[in-house]
């Protein structure tokens, strides 16, 4: 089982980026897949995740209104519109699925994907 996160890079702020999450070697029909970061010498923390059942989204108050989590046509596929970047928002960002939302918003994955690194200059 794999999740494979892409999509980072170094953009000024202001700017937009979409990182791309895809997972492989079971279906994640009944997983909550969700984004994480880690600044240089902080905790990694909730980004936004999203239930394939319904499709409900949750975000972090700190990305409300700017980043846009959703899925893919294939299923083990998950996406982060990043809007509106921050030199604030430069992290390695982690992608990662849980069966239990609450657990994933409390940043427990039972799949963790590598990170990719974004860098917004200011």
């Amino acid at each position: 089982v794999q999740l494979q996160a892409s999509g980072g890079g170094l953009v000024q702020a202001g700017d937009s980026l979409r990182l791309s999450c895809a997972g492989s070697g079971r279906s994640f029909s009944t997983y909550a897949m969700g984004w994480f970061r880690q600044a240089p010498g902080k905790e990694r923390e909730f980004v936004a995740c999203i239930r394939w059942s319904g499709a409900t989204t949750y975000y972090a108050d700190s990305v409300k209104g700017r980043f846009t989590i959703s899925s893919g046509d294939a299923a083990n596929t998950v996406y982060l519109l990043m809007d509106s970047l921050k030199p604030e928002d430069t992290a390695v960002y982690y992608c990662a699925a849980n069966r239990n939302t609450a657990e994933l918003m409390g940043v427990e994955g039972n799949y963790w994907g590598q990170g990719t690194l974004v860098t917004v200059s200011s």
